[in-house]
């Protein structure tokens, strides 16, 4: 049965950074879209970035939302059956539970992903 677990989330103070981990049981990262999505309190959950499956023919292999363009990266160690965000000039407005979620297409934007972890809570605040 696929698990997905994250881990990293904490409390950090405004420019600060963090880093998340999904680590995955009984799923080959390499053939997966790996996400990261947020939902902070009393908004709808959004899509923050998706490392494409190694497979994938949509010409690109990570998307990011504009929010975190040039703040967050993401990356993916099959070897270790872990995904990686990188958070670097943490804001206040980051600060929501982090999610990561796999799917077997090669990319895709929407929340319909076939499996989902527990959430990790970021906070960042002064």
């Amino acid at each position: 049965q696929v698990h997905l677990v994250e881990s990293g989330g904490g409390s950090v103070q405004p420019g600060g950074s963090l880093t998340l981990s999904c680590t995955a049981s009984d799923l080959t990262l390499d053939y997966y879209a790996i996400a990261w999505f947020r939902q902070a309190p009393g908004k709808e959950r959004e899509g923050v970035s998706c490392i494409h499956s190694r497979f994938s023919t949509s010409g690109r292999s990570i998307t990011y939302a504009d929010f975190v363009k040039g703040r967050f990266a993401i990356s993916r160690d099959s070897a270790r059956h872990t995904a990686f965000l990188q958070m670097n000039s943490l804001k206040a407005e980051d600060t929501a539970v982090y999610y990561c979620a796999a799917d077997r297409s090669d990319y895709k934007t929407s929340l319909d992903y076939d499996y989902w972890g527990q959430g990790t809570q970021v906070t960042v605040s002064s």
